[in-house]
């Protein structure tokens, strides 16, 4: 398993270096600047800010020392949000978005299998029909859709939840984002899961363990092991999507995540704030498709062959 690990880290570094790279390079081709305001700067003052921030320097220059300064764990300072550094800032928001990042990927992990498995031992009927309806809504219905109309029903119309802000982390303030967030992934992992048993179902093997009258539990455990794989591959893309659903899901519920800070870095130009957004969402991307590939050779030890 070692070899496999090692492995697997090695190609995640060239992804992450190529990410950081076209990203600092398209942020710097953006129109406008940091520091173009409306009411522009006397130009020894603009001048003075480029100095500081090395932004008069030649941009391979800039890269250069953008690289040497992330080997070393250091983000740069914000150019909006002044007296904080990006990882100050990050800080703050990251707990904010990991919180509802996880609610929302154990909602769609617990919600998709439970589905997915009534869907398939109901398969034809009514209730298997229904799961793919509501799947095909849940996919097709943007978050940025999905939010306000959830807002308007839950929070203007029942009044039963807020319709925005954190309030320390507060259960009633959690509900609507994580449902907004979990929506899509609940509708993806219901299909897998529905997949899979219905393929485990149709196998001889399958047949022959339910001839042998062997304890409905021990039937269980033995479709969910086949028909897991999938499920599990999928968890390192869902949580991709759940970490880049989360900058539209802050944005419309006003909560202080990192998915915030990306578009108000974006907003102001904010270089440094860009890009660490970027770095952060990509290594959560590269190390969570490493947990889920090494979750599924743990599973199938012949992916470790060919991994």
């Amino acid at each position: 398993m070692i070899p496999y690990i090692l492995r697997r880290l090695a190609q995640s570094v060239p992804t992450l270096f190529i990410v950081v790279t076209l990203s600092f390079f398209l942020v710097r081709l953006a129109p406008g600047g940091p520091f173009d305001l409306e009411r522009p700067l006397p130009a020894a003052a603009m001048e003075n800010l480029r100095r500081v921030y090395g932004l008069d320097q030649p941009l391979l220059v800039q890269y250069g020392r953008y690289l040497a300064a992330l080997a070393h764990g250091d983000l740069g300072p914000s150019f909006s949000v002044r007296d904080l550094s990006v990882a100050e800032l990050f800080a703050r928001g990251l707990p904010v978005s990991m919180t509802l990042g996880g609610l929302a990927l154990l909602a769609s992990l617990v919600l998709g299998t439970g589905l997915g498995a009534l869907a398939a031992l109901r398969r034809g009927a009514w209730l298997d029909h229904a799961v793919t309806t509501l799947g095909t809504f849940a996919l097709t219905v943007p978050g940025f859709v999905v939010a306000p109309l959830l807002q308007i029903a839950f929070g203007l119309s029942l009044r039963w939840l807020p319709v925005g802000g954190w309030d320390d982390g507060a259960p009633r303030h959690l509900v609507l984002p994580v449902v907004t967030l979990a929506l899509p992934q609940v509708a993806v992992i219901a299909r897998l899961a529905r997949a899979g048993l219905v393929e485990v179902f149709d196998r001889p093997h399958w047949r022959t363990l339910r001839s042998l009258g062997l304890p409905p539990r021990m039937l269980a455990l033995h479709a969910l092991r086949g028909a897991a794989l999938p499920v599990v591959s999928y968890l390192g893309p869902a949580a991709a999507g759940l970490l880049t659903g989360s900058v539209v899901v802050e944005t419309v519920f006003g909560l202080p995540g990192v998915g915030r800070y990306f578009v108000d870095g974006a907003i102001n130009r904010d270089y440094t704030l860009v890009l660490g957004t970027v770095v952060l969402i990509a290594v959560f991307v590269l190390v969570l498709n490493l947990i889920a590939d090494l979750a599924c050779a743990l599973i199938d030890p012949r992916l470790r062959e060919f991994g």
